[in-house]
């Protein structure tokens, strides 16, 4: 495999802290979800954004090799549950759009997109993840 991208992010204080790329060229600071912190995110939000971001590329790719030009749109929407006291996971809603198809139509992009996006991918079978059409 030819490795095309890597980046590195810097933690502080876990989810009471910040966190920073080595250049600093982005910082956020970071709440637990549920506190109202000022100027801050979590780390669900950070996933929530990845996600929806690399599966929406994903979805431009399937579009293209289609010859759909329809703008799209997806929501990600992530969940944290506690299996105990001590325990965690996400789970993650993907919600998609796409301007000029049917939600049949676009169902079955969502699902091509969701074999080929590298989130989809590294969340398979260890997370619960589903992919539903919406009205554009």
């Amino acid at each position: 495999m030819k490795k095309m991208y890597s980046t590195k992010m810097i933690n502080t204080g876990g989810r009471s802290g910040e966190v920073h790329s080595p250049d600093h060229s982005l910082e956020l600071n970071i709440a637990a979800p549920g506190k109202r912190v000022e100027n801050a995110t979590n780390p669900e939000q950070l996933f929530a954004a990845g996600f929806a971001a690399c599966f929406n590329s994903a979805l431009d790719l399937v579009k293209s090799s289609k010859g759909i030009k329809g703008a799209s749109t997806v929501v990600a929407q992530v969940s944290l549950y506690a299996e105990s006291e001590s325990s965690f996971v996400l789970g993650v809603e993907l919600e998609g759009s796409i301007e000029g198809l049917s939600l049949e139509e676009t169902q079955e992009l969502l699902e091509v997109a969701h074999t080929v996006c590298p989130y989809s991918k590294a969340t398979a079978g260890n997370i619960d993840v589903t992919v539903k059409a919406v009205e554009a």
